[in-house]
C-alpha cells in the first residue's frame, strides 16, 4: 500500500504543477502583450494594468476564448490607425494610437470575463463542443462570450473604417444625413465592416476549435454556423449601439472647433440625442443586449 500511496502522491504534485504552470504561463504572455500595446500607444498605464487581469483570466480558462479576446484587440488596434490623420479632423476625442484606458478594457471585455470565470467554474480548463442537447449551459455561455467580442469587433470595425468611407453617414433613427462622428450615424460601408468584424471572432473560433476539440461527427458540421451566426451578431451589435448612440448620446456640432462633440455648450449645435449615456456606457449596454441575444440563438441553433 505504501508504493500505492507515493504514486497518488506524486500524481497530485504533479496535477499541482499543471495547475500553476497555466496561470504563471498566461499571466506572462498576457504581460508581453499589454506592455508592447502600451508601447505602441494601444493603451494607457491603467489599460494595460486591466489588460493583463483580463487576459490571464482568458488564457487560464479556455484558450479558444483567448484567442476571440486577442483577434478583437489586435485587429481593433490596426484599424484604429489607420487613416489617423482623416479621424484627428474628425473625432473631437482622438488619440494617437487609440490609448484605450482601464475604463474602456472594462466596458468591453469585463462581461465575457464574468461569463468566462463561470464557465471555469463549471468545467474547469477544459474546451468543448457547442451542443446545447448535451450541455445547454455551457453552449449558452459559449454563445453569449462569443456574441459579446462580435459586438465590440463588429462595433469597432464599424466606427473605424466607416468613418474613413466617402459616403455620407445617416442617423440610424431617421436616415437624415448627419456629419461624420455623429453618434448613431451609419453606412453602408460600416455596416459591411461589422458584419466582417463579427466574422473573424467566429472564424477564429472555429479554427481553433478543430485543435482544441473532438467533438462527433453530427455535432462537428454544427460547429460552422459559428461563422455566420458570429457575423449576424457583429452586425447586431453595431445597429444596437448605433440606435442606442443616436438617441440616449448627445451628439452636437461645435462651431468653435469644427468637429461634432458629446457635450453640449453654448458654441454646441444639437444634432442628435441626450445627455444619458456617454460612449463607454453605450458599449456596454449594446455588448449586454448582443451578447444575450447571442447566447439566447446560440441554444437554439447548437
Amino acid at each position: 500500500m505504501l508504493w500505492l500511496q507515493n504514486i497518488l502522491r506524486t500524481s497530485e504534485q504533479v496535477i499541482m504543477e499543471m495547475n500553476l504552470v497555466r496561470p504563471v504561463a498566461a499571466a506572462m504572455a498576457s504581460i508581453l502583450v499589454a506592455g508592447r500595446s502600451f508601447r505602441k500607444k494601444s493603451l494607457d498605464i491603467s489599460g494595460a494594468i486591466f489588460a493583463v487581469f483580463v487576459m490571464t483570466i482568458h488564457i487560464t480558462v479556455n484558450y479558444r476564448f483567448a484567442a476571440i479576446l486577442l483577434a478583437f484587440f489586435f485587429t481593433s488596434s490596426k484599424l484604429t490607425k489607420i487613416g489617423e490623420d482623416r479621424k484627428r479632423k474628425v473625432d473631437a476625442d482622438f488619440k494617437d494610437g487609440g490609448q484605450r484606458n482601464w475604463i474602456q478594457v472594462l466596458s468591453n471585455s469585463g462581461i465575457a470575463t464574468l461569463l468566462v470565470l463561470i464557465t471555469w467554474k463549471l468545467v474547469g480548463a477544459h474546451d468543448y463542443c457547442l451542443d446545447a442537447k448535451e450541455s445547454p449551459l455551457l453552449t449558452s455561455l459559449a454563445g453569449g462570450i462569443i456574441g459579446h467580442y462580435c459586438c465590440c469587433n463588429g462595433d469597432t470595425w464599424s466606427s473605424e473604417l466607416g468613418v474613413l468611407s466617402d459616403e455620407q453617414p445617416r442617423l440610424i433613427t431617421s436616415f437624415k444625413p448627419v456629419r461624420k462622428g455623429t453618434n448613431g450615424g451609419v453606412t453602408k460601408a460600416g455596416l459591411l465592416a461589422a458584419a466582417a468584424g463579427g466574422s473573424v471572432i467566429g472564424l477564429t473560433f472555429f479554427l481553433l476549435g478543430l485543435v482544441t476539440t473532438n467533438c462527433a461527427f453530427d455535432v462537428s458540421k454544427k460547429q460552422l454556423f459559428v461563422i455566420p451566426l458570429s457575423a449576424l451578431f457583429g452586425l447586431c451589435g453595431s445597429v444596437i449601439d448605433s440606435l442606442l448612440g443616436a438617441t440616449l448620446q448627445y451628439s452636437g456640432f461645435c462651431t468653435v472647433r469644427n468637429k461634432v462633440v458629446g457635450k453640449p455648450g453654448p458654441t454646441v449645435k444639437k444634432i442628435s440625442g441626450l445627455c444619458i449615456l456617454d460612449n463607454n456606457a453605450v458599449n456596454l449596454l449594446s455588448i449586454l443586449l448582443t451578447s444575450l441575444l447571442s447566447s439566447i440563438a446560440f441554444s437554439y441553433v447548437f
